[in-house]
């Protein structure tokens, strides 16, 4: 049976949000779901769902807006340092965290170290399109990267695409402000070889209008500009339903159309919400970690342990190891 550890403590929500998410999930999955945090705090949110769960006991936090690198060294019974002990000893076989992004990765970074040939592990986001999904990385843990980093990112990620996403043959893009070979900037350039030389589907650049039209199944970027994307997608969809409700709530027939608008409208907002997709993987790690949002409630940290289970099921550290990276 897959186990999952579940930093309990992480998150803006926890940890009444993160021990629902994880009773949701338990009951989903064939996985045993172990939080990690407070004995006593657990305890009671279990008791008022009438669930039982595992525990680790951990006596320590990490705040959100705590320096990762000194929290994690100065915090050793932090709940995510407990979480990834338990993935390094062979206790737990996946990691999920919706705390401190960087606490998140110093500690798999310090505990699990990195897979052999990965220079720089790389956050992994999916998008939804109007049919499948795309996936974007890095999406912030590397902001200052080089050809070489790009390189390690597309085949993790399309190795990602092809054994947890279940695309057959992924198409790889180049995030760029052009198409031609010749656009962008001396980090884009000089990249572009190294792609082209892979044994993968390499299409070429692939600019940010075309993100969710479908052109590629996985698109490589830096951390910065990655998380600038993430940032301005989460900030959009929110803007865009506020504008939305409060056109539609102006006038009378507009309330009485959106009596009949409200179920796709509602299908849209969770197809396109954060809460679908869960979490997103700290790919590079010899681990599975996986990074849920911050502001993660139970829906979220369900799907984002479903997707842990996925990744440990079809043995993701595995396959991205026997990738070339030289």
């Amino acid at each position: 049976m897959i186990r999952i550890a579940v930093d309990a403590m992480g998150g803006d929500h926890a940890p009444c949000e993160i021990v629902k998410g994880a009773i949701f999930a338990s009951r989903a999955l064939d996985a045993e779901i172990i939080l990690v945090g407070d004995p006593a705090k657990l305890e009671k949110e279990l008791c008022l769902h009438k669930a039982s769960l595992p525990i680790v006991a951990a006596s320590e936090v990490i705040g959100m807006n705590e320096p990762p690198a000194q929290a994690v060294r100065q915090k050793k019974d932090a709940s995510v340092n407990v979480a990834i002990q338990l993935v390094k000893e062979g206790k737990a076989d996946a990691i999920v965290s919706a705390g401190n992004t960087g606490a998140l990765m110093a500690a798999a970074l310090f505990k699990l170290g990195r897979i052999e040939g990965i220079e720089r592990p790389a956050i992994a986001t999916e998008f939804p399109l109007p049919s499948g999904k795309v996936l974007l990385l890095d999406m912030g843990a590397n902001v200052d990267c080089k050809p070489i980093h790009l390189k390690q990112f597309a085949i993790m990620g399309e190795l990602y695409a092809k054994h947890v996403m279940h695309i057959k043959e992924p198409r790889v893009g180049l995030l760029n402000i052009g198409e031609e070979k010749e656009k962008g900037n001396e980090l884009v350039r000089e990249t572009w070889p190294l792609l082209e030389a892979l044994p993968l589907k390499f299409i070429g650049n692939v600019e940010s209008k075309e993100i969710l039209q479908g052109k590629a199944d996985v698109i490589v970027c830096d951390g910065f500009v990655g998380n600038l994307i993430l940032k301005f997608a989460e900030s959009l969809a929110g803007s865009v339903f506020k504008m939305f409700k409060e056109e539609i709530t102006k006038g009378l027939m507009s309330k009485v159309g959106l009596a009949f608008l409200m179920p796709a409208i509602m299908r849209l907002r969770n197809k396109i919400t954060y809460d679908e997709y869960g979490g997103a993987p700290l790919l590079g790690i010899q681990g599975i970690v996986y990074k849920a949002h911050g502001r993660a409630k139970s829906r979220a940290i369900k799907n984002a342990i479903i997707q842990t289970y996925e990744a440990a099921k079809e043995k993701v550290t595995e396959k991205i190891s026997q990738g070339t990276f030289e």
